[in-house]
């Protein structure tokens, strides 16, 4: 279930790896042919040494959490310095939870080129009035209709399934990959409980344009560890490597 790809280009200004050598942006999706490459987002980072380390591992994106009771958040002044960081085709993108207009306007003043992600109740017309690029996330769960859901967010650029769990988040569970229908009309990001251990097997399963992966790649909450970011990233690109071969 490969879906349309994103054209972002772009070369990594980190060398060491062919899949840093390969970074590109993550925004701007087109109805362009496939591209072999599976964005990696890490989420949740909190401290200038993790950030470098995603960096260094191979990630295109680092999520940045704007939602107060979560143990990963961080204010709009911490993200601007931790986005600072980031290297060109690097994307920081922000995450919110049912955020207030002042909450938006301070974040989006402190990282003005951030890529949006929300992970609450917002409404479509609440995703679009910022005017910025966004991920739409998808509580997965029996019964979910997440066809439907794709179709009322058609101005998302991607659609991040993750679990279904009391409050907001994936609290690091997996969610039944099965659920996931093979045509939803956007642009999937597979979430939920992903790590170096499993993430593999869940690309071959669902083929997503991007994966997101927070606590399975943490020694404690908002905590990376550098060792398991480069593990999860080399994983990411082994399975890119497998699909590759498959279907050729």
């Amino acid at each position: 279930m490969r879906p349309r790809a994103c054209t972002l280009s772009g070369r990594s200004t980190t060398p060491n790896s062919a899949c840093r050598s390969r970074r590109r942006r993550w925004t701007g999706c087109s109805e362009s042919k496939e591209d072999p490459m599976t964005r990696i987002k890490i989420c949740g980072l909190t401290r200038e040494a993790d950030v470098d380390s995603a960096v260094q591992a191979g990630a295109d994106a680092i999520g940045l959490v704007m939602y107060a009771a979560s143990p990963r958040a961080v204010t709009a002044e911490r993200a601007r310095v931790l986005a600072r960081r980031l290297p060109p085709f690097v994307t920081p993108v922000l995450l919110f939870v049912n955020p207030t207009p002042a909450e938006l306007e301070r974040a989006l003043q402190a990282v003005p080129d951030a890529l949006l992600q929300f992970h609450g109740d917002e409404s479509p017309e609440d995703c679009v009035r910022p005017g910025r690029p966004f991920l739409r996330a998808a509580r997965m769960a029996p019964g979910f209709d997440l066809l439907d859901f794709a179709l009322r967010h058609p101005d998302a650029q991607a659609i991040l399934l993750d679990a279904h769990v009391e409050g907001y988040g994936g609290g690091g569970k997996a969610f039944d990959w099965s659920l996931i229908p093979a045509n939803v009309p956007r642009p999937v990001v597979l979430s939920g409980g992903l790590n170096p251990a499993n993430v593999t097997d869940g690309m071959l399963a669902v083929r997503p344009w991007a994966v997101d992966v927070s606590s399975g790649v943490e020694s404690a909450k908002g905590i990376k560890d550098a060792g398991l970011m480069r593990r999860f990233c080399d994983a990411v690109r082994d399975a890119d490597a497998r699909m590759a071969v498959a279907e050729n």
